[in-house]
């Protein structure tokens, strides 16, 4: 009798139970891929991530006392208000927080691409302190900063880049991305630079502003680890009526393809055929040689393309199961 009255419409919410199946249906969908490559893969990408951003905090930021940006850079910068709280302790209890933040804002998703980065993270953090305590690698705090950064935001980065988190901090990146609709490598920037501008309340001008250089040297590796292995190219925009004699030296000489833009000029009202041509940096100079022996007034625009892919540039093998 008791059972049919807990299992009534009154014990019972579905959208509870809807939630929960759901919750186990992707658990089970991950667990599937283990063993798979791209999954062990992924996992050792996600691990020396964490480990790299634990060695930017426990060798160069904590014994430097270097405002930093994530966790340790808010912790660093109250610890002479707190001086009593264990710096490494305090990052993992925040990180265990925000990974619970995380999971009802961001879904479940967010809990099984972020759940290894919060249980390993606070492992390698107080190993390394263990290990390192009362040690410095650096006795210079500029040297400490710059290497800090750079670690911190590589880690960052290969983590991201396989659709993982490391949690902490970045969940509030990732929100501000969800809901504020803002870049992550700029949200994270943002959050770095508040973080080292939290010590201006504690810490002296000198310090917020090395701690910067940690800012903008952790953004920089973050978008330089989320592109890397992308061709490094150039678009190139050439406007000429020479187009067709364009076309062919580029075939013959560079073997790139090229793609016509059918245009008008907003001026003329005439139509003008714009030539799209994507070549590797080293292949820039000879294009450049190409278009302007061909059609000294010919205008051309160039832009950086940070990743190409497709054919002539990257090929993708793809296995069939």
């Amino acid at each position: 009798m008791f059972f049919f009255v807990f299992c009534s419409k009154d014990y019972i919410d579905k959208h509870v139970i809807t939630r929960y199946i759901d919750f186990i249906t992707k658990g089970v969908e991950i667990m599937k891929d283990f063993g798979s490559k791209p999954f062990l893969s992924h996992l050792i990408q996600i691990l020396f991530g964490n480990f790299l951003i634990a060695v930017s905090v426990s060798c160069f930021v904590v014994p430097n006392k270097i405002l930093s940006g994530g966790l340790a850079g808010v912790i660093v910068a109250l610890y002479p208000i707190f001086p009593f709280i264990n710096i490494s302790l305090t990052i993992s209890i925040l990180t265990v927080l925000l990974f619970f933040v995380g999971a009802i804002f961001l879904g479940k998703k967010f809990v099984f691409t972020t759940i290894i980065s919060t249980i390993c993270y606070p492992i390698f953090l107080n190993l390394l302190t263990v290990f390192y305590q009362n040690q410095h690698l650096t006795q210079n705090v500029l040297l400490a900063t710059l290497y800090s950064g750079l670690l911190f935001g590589l880690g960052t980065g290969i983590v991201f880049r396989v659709g993982s988190s490391t949690g902490g901090m970045d969940v509030v990146a990732l929100l501000m991305e969800k809901y504020l609709h803002i870049p992550l490598s700029k949200a994270c920037l943002i959050l770095d630079s508040a973080a080292v501008l939290l010590g201006l309340t504690t810490y002296s001008v000198e310090a917020v502003l090395i701690g910067l250089i940690f800012s903008y040297s952790s953004s920089v590796m973050v978008n330089k680890a989320l592109t890397f292995g992308g061709q490094k190219t150039k678009s190139v925009y050439i406007i000429s009526d020479q187009y067709q004699e364009m076309i062919r030296k580029i075939d013959t000489t560079l073997k790139r393809g090229t793609t016509i833009i059918y245009a008008e000029g907003s001026y003329s009202k005439k139509r003008k055929d714009i030539l799209l041509v994507v070549v590797e940096n080293k292949q820039y100079p000879k294009l450049s040689e190409i278009v302007y022996e061909t059609d000294p007034k010919s205008f051309m625009i160039v832009v950086d393309a940070h990743e190409v892919h497709g054919n002539g540039f990257t090929h993708h093998v793809v296995s069939s199961s």
